[in-house]
């Protein structure tokens, strides 16, 4: 059996390394006549190329390089999935794989599974079932055109499982495996609870001089790692909703800067994206200069991970982070009006609350948030098992 898995932008990478090692794993256990062996081909299309974004993660989490990389680059949705298509259906036509796998919601997942099934080979899709209802997001068209053409649905939970059956998907083609981003989260937990928070900020902060002023204030967080919460807030930002109109991203950094950062130090890893409109709406200096906000270049997944282990509050719009502060149990406020991941927001068990852009609504639930306490919440099948899951229904799939 041959598959080939794609990668195409930094969300995908935590999905794919366990995927990876369980494949690893099976065709130690599985050699013999019985059992067919897997030959695993990994494709980067390269969406993400910048080192800090790619490169970075596939060191830390263990991938192997990818075996085939499409240097696709930058550009607008259309250059990527079309440039994508073409690339990707040169590998298709020469390697004559069995299964093409793909994960998320990235333009490379669309690319590739649409490029596929026109060549006829099955096309599994990981963290199938997702739904925000929003249209207007790309993500939401990718994950709809994959979803319909995939011969195997594996889900993340048991809502992904009733919106595919509610869409007319056939029950044979759906299999509730976990989530494989879990797996990621507890194979590092041990390696990112290790990590100093005060070298992290040394390390990736932005303005180097102002180290100084910051390391005093996380000596609790680093002695503490995993159980309390350091007095800190932690910030990502990228989607086009909140950072593409003047307007809302100033509202959002004046909220940082004049009510959150007076309160405790905030700590933004901040997007290429994010920076870019930041200096364009002439933001930038605001944010820079502000004394209790730290501005950082994107980190790695252990950092990113030990940062959230002991964060006060969680601000976001990443759907993976979510998920992570619902194992975690670090209270997240959710910069969006919709999320396609309900199973970890706190009507559902989890950690989150969904607070758009509207700054009242923000500031009402991050006053509840920072008083609450950290609850880990662990949804069923969210069990760092998922990977082996994937292979195994991939492996008994029956037409």
């Amino acid at each position: 059996m041959k598959i080939i898995s794609i990668v195409g932008a930094r969300p995908n990478f935590m999905k794919i390394a366990p995927f990876v090692r369980a494949i690893e794993q099976y065709n130690q256990t599985h050699n013999d006549a019985t059992s067919p062996n897997i030959q695993h081909i990994l494709v980067h299309t390269g969406q993400h190329y910048d080192d800090r974004m790619s490169q970075a993660f596939f060191d830390a989490l263990g991938i192997p390089a990818a075996d085939i990389n499409l240097g696709i680059g930058s550009g607008s949705h259309a250059e990527q999935v079309g440039n994508t298509m073409i690339g990707f259906e040169k590998v298709c036509l020469q390697e004559q794989p069995d299964w093409v796998v793909v994960v998320g919601d990235v333009n490379a997942t669309l690319a590739c599974s649409v490029t596929a099934k026109k060549l006829n080979i099955k096309v599994c899709h990981i963290e199938a079932g997702l739904r925000s209802g929003d249209i207007t997001m790309p993500e939401e068209v990718n994950r709809l055109v994959t979803d319909r053409l995939s011969d195997l649905l594996l889900t993340p939970d048991k809502l992904s499982n009733e919106n595919l059956q509610k869409e007319g998907v056939p029950d044979e083609k759906i299999k509730f495996v976990g989530n494989i981003m879990i797996d990621t989260l507890e194979a590092n937990r041990d390696k990112a609870s290790t990590l100093q928070i005060n070298h992290i900020i040394k390390a990736n902060l932005l303005d180097s001089d102002r180290a100084q002023a910051f390391i005093p204030l996380l000596k609790e967080a680093d002695s503490a790692p995993s159980r309390d919460r350091g007095s800190y807030a932690l910030l990502t930002l990228h989607r086009p909703s909140n950072v593409d109109q003047k307007e809302v991203l100033e509202t959002i950094l004046h909220f940082l800067t004049d009510e959150v950062a007076s309160e405790m130090p905030v700590i933004w890893p901040i997007h290429p994206r994010t920076q870019k409109m930041l200096q364009n709406f002439g933001l930038w200096e605001k944010a820079i200069t502000c004394t209790n906000l730290f501005l950082m270049h994107p980190i790695g997944y252990h950092e990113m991970l030990r940062l959230n282990m002991s964060a006060s509050i969680m601000l976001t719009d990443s759907g993976g982070l979510q998920e992570e502060c619902c194992v975690l149990g670090t209270p997240c406020l959710t910069l969006r009006w919709n999320t396609e991941r309900p199973v970890t927001l706190k009507e559902h068990g989890g950690a989150s609350v969904l607070v758009g852009n509207n700054i009242e609504r923000i500031r009402k639930e991050y006053q509840k948030a920072i008083k609450a306490g950290r609850v880990p919440q662990r949804p069923e099948l969210w069990d760092g098992q998922a990977a082996m899951r994937c292979v195994k229904a991939i492996v008994e799939y029956q037409a």
